[in-house]
């Protein structure tokens, strides 16, 4: 592979910086991240990984979002949603999270090369579907790890034994407004995907829009949501069931998409 260098550099540094993040985070040093230089060290990553992935996904002048460059491409959409969100939130702890997990997106392709080409026939609609799926995936990426993380601080602050690496974090109100914030775009990004996926599917897929599980598990997920933001509006639904909400939708978004592509290509080699 002509970009095995590039690929192991990439995963270098992402993981360098995962280290350095961490040992921050774990001896109280994080906001020496927040405003020091090194907080901006994480473009030279993700600018690599955008340079790989954009030969991965449009390699031969096809359209190859198998599964393997999907994974890859949502964790470097969350990583650059962190960063862009470090500028006008204290995230960075939650940032240092991720890195680990961009690392190893970054080099999937280069362990696992696939080719399943969508099309050759790049249309506005299409590329403007696929990156509101892939926004769309990438937020309730970032809202589950919010979810997680309000629920495992929240259980270890009443059991008053918050480790170090999580006692840098930002306050649970904070994390929960972020958390709603997050889950209020990606739902505007799922309904986009949903509606230009029925709308346009003969340009899009060639063929008559189709009710089948996909877009069945798409519904349910975009339903959970709604539910999920009309409570906290009206109803002020908040920590436990915020939380329980936000990791159901996620996972019938997960068996819409990603749960799909691995019968496909894992079990049935299609």
């Amino acid at each position: 592979m002509s970009n095995l260098p590039l690929y192991v550099i990439t995963f270098l540094a992402y993981s360098v910086l995962a280290v350095y993040f961490w040992r921050a985070q774990s001896t109280g040093n994080i906001d020496v991240i927040n405003r020091g230089m090194i907080g901006h060290a994480v473009l030279l990553p993700l600018v690599l990984h955008a340079y790989l992935l954009y030969g991965n996904l449009f390699s031969g002048g096809d359209l190859n979002l198998g599964l393997i460059n999907a994974l890859s491409l949502i964790l470097w959409l969350t990583m650059l949603v962190y960063w862009v969100a470090r500028f006008f939130y204290p995230i960075v702890s939650l940032q240092t999270l991720v890195l680990p997990l961009a690392a190893g997106g970054a080099l999937l392709p280069a362990l696992f090369p696939a080719a399943h080409p969508l099309t050759n026939n790049l249309s506005f609609v299409l590329e403007a579907h696929i990156l509101a799926a892939m926004l769309a995936y990438s937020l309730f990426t970032i809202a589950v790890l919010h979810a997680s993380l309000m629920s495992l601080v929240e259980k270890r602050l009443h059991q008053a034994t918050l480790p170090r690496v999580l006692q840098g974090l930002p306050p649970l109100l904070t994390m929960e407004t972020l958390l709603f914030r997050i889950i209020g775009a990606g739902f505007v990004l799922l309904t986009l995907t949903l509606v230009s996926g029925v709308v346009f599917s003969d340009q899009l897929f060639g063929k008559p829009w189709q009710f089948n599980h996909k877009m069945l598990f798409g519904l349910i997920s975009w339903c959970v949501f709604a539910v999920l933001l009309l409570g906290h509006h009206y109803q002020g639904w908040r920590g436990r069931t915020a939380v329980r909400w936000t990791m159901s939708g996620f996972i019938f978004l997960l068996l819409a998409y990603l749960g799909t592509k691995f019968v496909l290509e894992v079990l049935l080699h299609r």
